[in-house]
């Protein structure tokens, strides 16, 4: 249930109001915008009579909230929930590039790769120290050691880093990590987001290969109900009948999770496609349906790579692609960065 307050209303009754409530065992998350302030009203609220709630003076109005996701619901909070990593905002309108290669293969691959993705214009870096793979013998990333090579590629090149947590237990070695990203895999391991909403990181939640768009927004509820607001949306391609391309890229769920939730849209054409000439068509159209963020797999060596080495953009193409990402920004009235 949401409550708009009056405009000027006395801060007397407003917080006579909210303590009715919590003593009633109900939870409150306040939103206070430049136009309206909002309390929403958590738990079950059934029992609430509406009409007797509304007299009160500092009372303009009072909603019930159909959807289950309540935290995460734009209705909860109307103004654009802003992320700040390390200076880069994610949600201000602005538009964030994360580029870097699959998985964490060597210090010398790291470092060259986002070395060349920084001049092209990337503003955070991403890559794999664990890696989630289908087969049990394909390479599982360099783990620890993996994230030391990222921690020393931000060093180089100032860039933001982002990589993906596979459990609870790993937690410890993510300490000092700019954006701890949870793959699709992991979408609905509710152990991992519980642990991830008592963890003070920004978390870039990926949408499950067979997941709804609701399914996706009530695994964020998980993460924010548990203290923790800095939660990235990540729309990366969903499994379909078709097999042309690696899974099917749902451009329409970053405009309507935009309209549905406060929270920042990541897109991934990479994994969504799986092709390399559909990378850049596919983040061009990502970024006028409103993407706060494109993440794209970069490799110095991809025909090399030990993973996913056909989606992954040389420097050279992806460099190419920036100048075209900066044009469609620039058109869309953005600013990269």
């Amino acid at each position: 249930m949401i409550i708009l307050l009056r405009r000027g209303a006395a801060p007397a009754d407003v917080q006579k109001l909210r303590e009715d409530l919590q003593n009633r065992g109900f939870t409150l998350h306040e939103s206070t915008g430049t136009l309206e302030s909002l309390i929403g009203v958590i738990g079950d609220t059934s029992a609430i009579d509406i009409n007797t709630l509304q007299a009160r003076d500092c009372i303009e109005r009072i909603s019930r909230i159909a959807e289950p996701y309540k935290k995460v619901n734009r209705k909860m909070h109307p103004d654009n929930t802003v992320i700040d990593v390390r200076g880069r905002k994610v949600g201000n309108g602005s538009l964030q590039i994360i580029a870097g290669p699959c998985s964490v293969e060597s210090e010398e691959q790291i470092i060259s790769t986002a070395v060349s993705v920084k001049e092209a214009g990337a503003t955070m870096l991403r890559g794999g120290a664990f890696k989630p793979r289908t087969s049990p013998y394909a390479f599982q990333g360099l783990e620890a050691n993996g994230i030391d090579l990222l921690k020393k590629a931000r060093d180089i090149t100032g860039l933001p880093i982002v990589t993906e947590i596979m459990g609870e237990e790993d937690l410890p070695l993510f300490e000092d990590i700019d954006v701890i990203q949870v793959g699709a895999r992991n979408m609905q391991n509710f152990k991992l987001l519980k642990a991830l909403g008592k963890f003070n990181k920004p978390i870039l939640l990926k949408r499950g290969l067979s997941s709804t768009i609701e399914e996706l927004l009530m695994s964020a509820e998980y993460i924010m109900a548990g203290g923790n607001s800095e939660v990235i949306l990540c729309e990366r391609g969903i499994r379909t009948f078709e097999t042309m391309t690696r899974n099917t890229l749902d451009i329409s769920a970053v405009s309507l999770l935009k309209q549905k939730s406060h929270l920042p849209v990541c897109a991934d054409p990479s994994h969504a496609t799986g092709i390399l000439s559909l990378i850049e068509p596919m983040s061009l159209s990502l970024i006028v349906a409103g993407a706060d963020m494109l993440e794209i797999e970069v490799h110095c060596n991809p025909v090399n790579a030990l993973s996913d080495g056909a989606q992954q953009l040389t420097p050279t193409s992806f460099s190419s692609l920036m100048q075209n990402i900066n044009k469609m920004a620039d058109f869309m009235g953005r600013n990269i960065g």
